[in-house]
């Protein structure tokens, strides 16, 4: 049973589709659709390992693929740009990491990735019915249009439906709504399935006028109004994250993230946001990080980079304090060793600096970067996480007194391995089922989806 495909088109940036892309492939799956999540090209430092034909891919697509029960594979993402320095880009295809690219000359070359993206595409619809092809920001950006992979060219190569996300939370919702769908390409007007006007706010009803005006003078159907939920998982960029509110009247432990200007895998940290027990903040400030039980030193994109900012802030003498309770995640980790040697500049121009010089040893970083995911010897308990890095050590672990580093993300998803690191800063803490509470969230906020819209028009028109 073959279906068109469906891509989702924000009406602005930051309207909701990487959510509502997840919640729509997870309710698809619920009524027997064989579908899988798609983006052509992602721009974040947040990225996850596939469980199959090993490589890197966004975190938006891993987390809808996991939520439906998918292996993720390359294909779902086939392009995935990281931050390369000054108007550079890491750019990664179809998961592998091919080399730093000027930014000017990637945009200038687009059409060359064209055939990468068609392809990727095409493999997953040989083996899904229908594929969800998130878009990326605004799809009429007409400077911007010929160059575009993840909106208009997959639209237009796979003739795919197009639902429109508008969010009405910013305001403006009517002219981002008509803009768009009558700047968007003729062929593709006929394919706009409908609008779906995203985080509502207050009584909904009163918005009932918003909906005439919509589909009787803009003659596009809405096919739903859903009001605000916060949903705090799968965040596709460290400012949603960092944003994010926590109310939590009954914590009993504080942890504090360094915000390095290139932190990576910050979804590292999901779960300490949604622990009841845990106040977690983003800091850069040394005096700030004297406040807290813990401080995280999380991964970075450009560690050299980070290491700098690090002690221009003056953080050098916090965390060369024995006394201070740290754990250091990947690119922090490596930060924690006496040297970072780069002769291949992998990251950075400088190919030799002193580390905080808490473990003894060096960090070498190789041209090939590690990717692999598996079960690790964590604080002696066997923890599921991932790799990617190009920094090598003799040791992926170390613990000092009161420090610990580890190259692995995803540790503090293990419930076992999180209770031991909170119950020794405070031995009343209860811990929670992690596994449960995702599961229950997601499905919890793909019902949300459901009572607002209407996803029985939505695979009807996927038939048509």
């Amino acid at each position: 049973m073959k279906l068109h495909s469906l891509s989702i088109f924000g009406t602005s940036s930051d309207a909701g589709k990487s959510t509502l892309s997840f919640a729509i492939t997870y309710l698809l799956k619920q009524y027997g659709i064989n579908v899988a999540p798609f983006k052509a090209q992602n721009v974040s430092n947040n990225s996850m390992v596939t469980d199959l034909d090993t490589g890197e891919i966004a975190i938006p697509q891993a987390f809808a693929a996991e939520a439906i029960g998918l292996k993720t594979i390359p294909a779902m993402n086939p392009v995935l740009l990281k931050s390369g320095g000054k108007n550079k880009a890491h750019m990664i295809i179809n998961g592998q990491s091919v080399s730093n690219t000027d930014v000017k000359e990637y945009y200038q070359n687009l059409d060359t990735l064209k055939p990468v993206v068609k392809k990727a595409f095409k493999k997953l619809k040989k083996e899904y019915d229908c594929i969800v092809a998130e878009g990326a920001g605004s799809p009429v950006e007409l400077n911007l249009m010929e160059k575009d992979l993840s909106n208009i060219y997959i639209a237009d190569e796979f003739n795919t439906k197009i639902i429109l996300v508008a969010d009405i939370e910013r305001g403006g919702v009517f002219a981002s709504i008509y803009g768009v769908y009558n700047l968007l390409p003729k062929k593709l007007q006929k394919n706009v399935i409908g609008v779906i006007v995203n985080k509502f706010r207050g009584d909904i009803s009163l918005f009932d006028e918003g909906i005439r005006i919509i589909e009787e003078q803009f003659k596009i159907p809405v096919l739903g109004v859903v009001p605000y939920k916060p949903f705090n998982l799968g965040f596709e960029d460290s400012a949603s994250l960092i944003n994010y509110k926590q109310n939590k009247p009954y914590s009993s432990i504080k942890v504090a993230v360094i915000n390095l200007p290139h932190m990576s895998n910050f979804t590292d940290f999901e779960p300490l946001i949604v622990d009841q027990e845990v106040e977690l903040h983003f800091i850069t400030n040394p005096v700030q990080a004297q406040l807290y039980d813990l401080v995280i030193l999380p991964g970075s994109k450009r560690v050299v980079d980070d290491l700098l900012w690090l002690r221009k802030n003056g953080f050098e003498p916090f965390f060369k304090d024995k006394s201070k309770n740290i754990i250091a995640i990947c690119g922090g980790y490596e930060m924690m060793f006496e040297t970072i040697k780069d002769p291949y500049k992998t990251e950075s121009k400088i190919e030799h600096i002193e580390g905080f010089g808490r473990f003894k040893g060096e960090v070498l970083f190789q041209k090939k970067k590690i990717v692999k995911k598996g079960t690790y010897n964590t604080m002696g308990i066997m923890a599921e996480g991932y790799e990617i890095h190009n920094g090598t050590t003799k040791h992926n672990a170390k613990k000092k007194k009161n420090l610990y580093g580890t190259f692995v993300h995803g540790i503090f998803e293990n419930d076992d391995l999180r209770d031991t690191i909170f119950q020794e800063l405070n031995p009343n803490y209860q811990g929670y089922k992690f596994k449960e509470y995702k599961a229950k969230s997601i499905a919890n906020f793909a019902q949300h989806i459901k009572d607002h819209v209407d996803i029985v028009r939505v695979i009807n028109e996927l038939h048509d």
